[in-house]
């Protein structure tokens, strides 16, 4: 290895990840998905090896495209040409639809019962919640901490399943 090539390799060791993700994109020309250092390092290094020496041989590629058989290498494309128009993006906010009913919950109105300690706690279901003694809750896991004064899963604390 000629020593000007060594002393770039050298240099990536004090380089912070920033610095790092900026040689990726000059070795690559393309944005790194990775913030680790050790993995932007390897790449980097690999990269201007095989720019200096002629990457991999013609019968290693061959064979790489073997192994390959047609299977696409890249998994996601670069994220400077995936495309985020307003249409696309996924909706945040009150807009976004609510995620379907926990199937393991008995329909609103229902009351669940369990007896903690000799007292009987008794839970109203609601359609987007519970409510226990009065008050809203939007979960049964602080009704179960506020019974038991432990942190418990509200469904295995009124043994939902």
């Amino acid at each position: 290895m000629d020593a000007e090539l060594l002393r770039e390799i050298e240099a990536l060791d004090r380089m912070t990840v920033g610095q790092l993700r900026e040689k990726y994109i000059d070795a690559f020309g393309e944005e790194s998905r990775s913030y680790n250092k050790d993995f932007l390092r390897k790449r980097i290094a690999w990269r201007l090896q095989a720019l200096a020496y002629g990457g991999l041989s013609e019968r290693a590629r061959q064979r790489a495209e073997e192994l390959a058989d047609d299977a696409d290498l890249r998994v996601r494309a670069p994220r400077s040409t995936q495309r985020r128009d307003a249409a696309s993006a996924p909706r945040r906010g009150k807009t976004a639809a609510r995620p379907k009913r926990d199937p393991r919950l008995p329909p609103p109105g229902e009351l669940l019962v369990r007896n903690y300690n000799g007292a009987t706690v008794v839970v109203r279901v609601l359609e987007d919640g519970f409510e226990y003694e009065g008050r809203f809750h939007r979960s049964l896991s602080p009704i179960a901490r506020e019974v038991t004064g432990t942190n418990w899963n509200g469904f295995a604390s009124f043994q939902l399943r």
